[in-house]
């Protein structure tokens, strides 16, 4: 049986790590999918790179791996969302399969780019997009097919997490962290998707599809980062029995989905409270099975190569066996795909931590409970912290669920009041229970 060609457009970090892994492990993924796989054209905008590719055509037109008639894969990993999206529909269009590690590009296109696949009855695939190494796209389209998903809960980026585990483990500044994270290239020169949850918005964008069976919505996913948290509130959190970790949320509610990343107090001692560093978690509550956790490398030449390589694997027993892909896209029928709503964060029921600075005087907590009974916010937990100055003293609240929207209003007013100075901080709390 012929060799299937792969074409893989950019040769950075994963691009070259997929050319290696496929050439290193040839024998073994032969033996695997009954042919052999063979990396017969690269596309590469700049120099070339320090790789072996003797017996490879070189391109510096992308655009000219993808319009190759013997090119069978396509592999994508340029990043971005202009040039790839025309690379990934252009292969479409030329009736190729396709393997992508581009979150970005699927959050913000991918209804686009699958509707094109069904119609070609080619198929895109996408493992590498979400956690690295970690198998959670095969999970929730495959592993937990027989389940009805109520919610899940990941660490979805590692540099933020590398940041809070410094934070809380060293006592150190975001901005010290921050530093180091770039000096060590867990970080871009220009953090922002990392930081701000951009790049778990997108992650979670993807998984919520999976999971619920609705289309890609990443404009509407609530997405606060980490710049603002400080070493005290981490160390607060601790000294509660929390852990603070920059989570994306997604849950199945009577009203809606929810779809938010935001940081968040989990219990320290929750299994995915404890995963630190540069790794990735997902946690999954599902009705039969319960809730299962997914851990790992979260990103990587080896790991998220080795997240393409499984793509490129199952597209190819695909093509043996002369059929497409039997798993939808997005794990549900394509006519199955539900138009529940996206709720609106003003709508989410949640606990949360508050952190003020009150006067040191009587009668300012007696305003502060007031005005949270007020808006129906009981209070789980209070504690003050001793006065630094003489003047003003930390106070933490610990609130039980309530609405954010009538948060968002005592907050408004806390923050009114005379003997509160400066804005009051809020942290979401999850029992993930």
């Amino acid at each position: 049986m012929k060799p299937v060609n792969v074409g893989i457009v950019g040769l950075g970090t994963v691009g070259g790590g997929a050319l290696n892994l496929l050439r290193n492990n040839a024998a073994e993924l032969s033996r695997r999918t009954g042919r052999d796989i063979r990396v017969s054209h690269v596309g590469i905008r700049r120099a070339k790179p320090d790789l072996e590719l003797t017996g490879i055509t070189v391109s510096n037109d992308i655009f000219a791996v993808v319009n190759d008639p013997a090119v069978d894969i396509v592999v994508e990993v340029i990043g971005g969302t202009t040039t790839a999206r025309e690379v990934v529909l252009k292969a479409i269009a030329n009736g190729k399969h396709v393997v992508t590690a581009n979150k970005a590009l699927l959050a913000e296109f991918g209804n686009e780019i699958f509707a094109a696949a069904e119609d070609k009855g080619v198929y895109v695939a996408f493992e590498a997009a979400v956690a690295g190494g970690v198998p959670i796209i095969k999970v929730l389209r495959e592993g937990l097919a027989a389940n009805r998903i109520d919610w899940l809960a990941g660490i979805i980026n590692g540099t933020g997490n590398f940041i809070l585990t410094e934070m809380r483990d060293k006592g150190r500044a975001f901005a010290d962290v921050l530093a180091e994270a770039q000096a060590l290239g867990y970080a871009e020169a220009d953090p922002t998707f990392d930081v701000e949850g951009i790049d778990a918005a997108h992650k979670l964008t993807i998984l919520a599809s999976l999971a619920f069976g609705i289309p890609l919505q990443f404009a509407k996913a609530y997405t606060e980062g980490i710049t603002q948290l400080t070493r005290e509130d981490v160390s607060y959190a601790e000294e509660l029995g929390f852990r603070i970790k920059h989570l994306g949320i997604a849950r199945r509610t009577d009203s809606g989905i929810e779809l938010r990343v935001h940081p968040t107090l989990i219990p320290a001692d929750r299994l995915i409270a404890n995963v630190n560093g540069v790794k990735n978690a997902v946690l999954v509550q599902s009705d039969a099975v319960g809730p299962t956790l997914y851990y790992g490398a979260g990103a990587g030449a080896g790991p998220t190569a080795s997240a393409v390589v499984a793509d490129i694997v199952d597209v190819v027993r695909a093509l043996t066996a002369e059929s497409a892909p039997s798993v939808p896209h997005l794990a549900f029928m394509p006519h199955a795909i539900a138009d529940t709503p996206i709720l609106a964060m003003e709508s989410v029921v949640t606990s949360y931590y508050l952190r003020l600075q009150a006067l040191d005087k009587p009668g300012v907590l007696a305003d502060v409970t007031r005005i949270l009974s007020s808006h129906g916010i009981s209070i789980e937990a209070i504690v003050q912290k001793p006065s630094q100055d003489g003047d003003a003293v930390s106070v933490i609240l610990l609130t039980k669920p309530v609405v954010e929207r009538e948060m968002n209003r005592a907050i408004a007013e806390l923050e009114a009041l005379s003997d509160i100075a400066g804005p009051v901080t809020r942290i979401r709390m999850e029992s993930l229970a």
